[in-house]
């Protein structure tokens, strides 16, 4: 399995990404609420919506539930000190990781 880690910055954040040769908009939101967070929101390419306010839940593949979309990467996210650390205000892109993984 091939691992790749996606730049982030603490802050929300919309980018495009290449993951195994599909071009994908991801987009970073903080929720400040209870139960609140960080989420993620997928869409292709042209902006067209995907999938929508996905936490960033540490040490599961955050796409797994989503196989009948036909992804063909995981997505991950863990934490440098603690793996299963849940992801901060503060510390997204430099203690808390999102990777994309890729069979081989």
């Amino acid at each position: 399995m091939k691992v790749y880690e996606i730049p982030l910055i603490a802050g929300a954040q919309t980018f495009l990404i290449t993951m195994n040769g599909g071009q994908y908009q991801l987009t970073l939101l903080w929720r400040d609420t209870s139960g609140g967070g960080w989420f993620l929101d997928i869409a292709d390419a042209n902006g067209n919506d995907i999938l929508g306010g996905v936490p960033l839940v540490t040490g599961v593949d955050l796409l797994a539930q989503y196989a009948y979309l036909g992804f063909t990467v995981g997505l991950w996210v863990y934490t440098d000190a603690n793996p299963y650390a849940v992801p901060t205000w503060d510390n997204l892109g430099s203690e808390s990781h999102l990777y994309f993984t890729v069979k081989e």
